[in-house]
């Protein structure tokens, strides 16, 4: 295993090879520098294997569970394979179901559709809008924002404690935030809920690409997450866990392929037989490219050992905040306090900065792209900051002029491809646009900052 050095007596595996990774772009202020892709919170760089894996068997596409001829055969066979390679790598019970979906958003819409009659849904205002929004449907408790993972369970217990213990409940938590990279008590949190006759769903989106998921460890009853977040591109998602709800529901998208038998009535109308497995959740053509590359991130994550990636990001964990520390104008956000374990997630913002006057500096001046908003966690940022809504532009970026008031916030976020080059440039690039300004001129553009020409 090739190792970087990071202190006399320490030493962390190399960076994953990630596309994108000699990438350059042009600076306002002349020449080109390689591109810091800090942003993997939103989406992660696909690994080169998963790429490569994927150039492999590009030549072999074929229509699954479509046809008999060889390259539908073996697409279909890939297609269930990758199935198989998720439910090892999330560590899923017997008879649990691995969906393919589009995303997570798309896995806990397609929950949601597929709650029973009068469920309650418990979810806590500190959930990315994916796992926040998609019950409005049913009958739905937000809870307040918990300021430790103790307060997160003792929340939950009370809630539960009203609810109606007849009826059927679920509770939706993140495993990590998407703003402040802080680990959610999972484990914790579900045996509260199953200790109240509730089910409980976790949006690992943020928390599958960093440490392992264990359905059975965890003890939950499903798992969300994104592709694209898992360093594999194409659009593709994972709902994993319990198959009772989701095959007493009618199909998420009705279509061919969810259904078994078809058949016309003789008042004119027709009688449908849906499947009983996976399929009846993924109508129409599957996308067995975007399944594969799942499978092919999966497979690579475990072949390099969690518990190696962990200590490499903890190492850039600490380089990153250790550098913000030493910036008294910056504050870190954070509901858990600085001890609480965390992954590469950090949100911040500046005194006296617009948060995308910030941001676009560090891109146009030092070839860094960060996220600056309020990172589809509204509530949350806004809690954090203290803020109430104000004046929204598109994605939440407020309409703000540089120097104004920021009403947002600085995302910095990283993983198994980021390089210590690009973290230690960031740190720096922090401290010298604090200390001496920017260099260039910016203006305000669609409710962003945008370099003036």
């Amino acid at each position: 295993m090739s190792v970087s050095t990071v202190a006399a007596d320490q030493t962390v595996c190399a960076p994953l090879a990630v596309l994108g990774r000699d990438v350059t772009v042009p600076l306002v202020t002349g020449g080109e520098v390689t591109y810091a892709a800090l942003d993997y919170a939103a989406s992660a760089p696909a690994l080169q294997r998963v790429w490569d894996d994927v150039a492999a068997y590009a030549p072999y596409y074929g229509s699954v569970h479509r046809g008999a001829g060889y390259l539908s055969q073996l697409s279909t066979d890939l297609f269930e394979n990758a199935r198989r390679t998720v439910e090892e790598f999330l560590d899923c019970r017997a008879g649990d179901q691995v969906v393919f979906t589009r995303s997570t958003t798309d896995s806990l819409n397609l929950l949601a559709a597929a709650l029973p009659a009068d469920c309650q849904v418990f979810v806590f205002e500190t959930e990315h809008h994916a796992s926040l929004l998609p019950w409005r449907d049913a009958r739905v408790t937000y809870l307040n924002a918990p300021r430790t993972p103790g307060e997160a369970v003792a929340t939950l217990e009370h809630a539960l404690a009203g609810r109606d213990p007849y009826g059927p409940a679920l509770v939706c938590v993140t495993g990590a935030s998407n703003v402040t990279g802080e680990l959610w008590p999972v484990r914790e949190l579900a045996a509260a809920a199953h200790a109240h006759g509730a089910r409980i769903v976790l949006d690992a989106a943020q928390l599958a690409p960093h440490h392992p998921v264990s359905v059975q460890d965890l003890d939950v009853d499903w798992v969300a997450f994104s592709g694209h977040k898992l360093y594999a591109p194409f659009g593709s998602g994972v709902l994993a866990g319990r198959s009772d709800w989701l095959l007493a529901a009618e199909p998420y998208l009705a279509g061919g392929g969810a259904s078994r038998k078809v058949t016309r009535r003789t008042d004119g109308g027709v009688d449908v037989e849906w499947h009983d497995s996976a399929a009846r959740h993924e109508a129409g053509s599957p996308n067995v490219i975007g399944a594969y590359s799942i499978a092919s991130a999966c497979k690579a994550l475990t072949e390099e050992g969690f518990d190696t990636l962990v200590a490499r990001e903890q190492h850039l964990i600490r380089t990153v905040r250790a550098g913000l520390a030493e910036v008294p104008e910056v504050r870190v956000l954070s509901l858990f306090g600085d001890d609480a374990p965390r992954v590469g997630v950090i949100s911040f913002v500046v005194e006296g900065w617009n948060s995308s006057h910030f941001a676009a500096a560090l891109s146009a001046e030092y070839g860094i792209g960060v996220r600056d908003g309020l990172f589809c966690a509204h509530p949350l940022v806004r809690t954090l900051l203290g803020s109430d809504p104000g004046t929204q532009g598109e994605c939440g970026a407020p309409e703000a002029a540089p120097g104004e008031k920021s009403l947002n916030a600085i995302r910095v976020s990283f993983g198994a491809g980021t390089p210590d080059e690009h973290v230690e440039r960031f740190v720096r690039a922090v401290r010298e646009l604090v200390r001496d300004g920017a260099r260039w001129q910016y203006r305000t553009e669609g409710g962003r900052c945008v370099p003036a020409v």
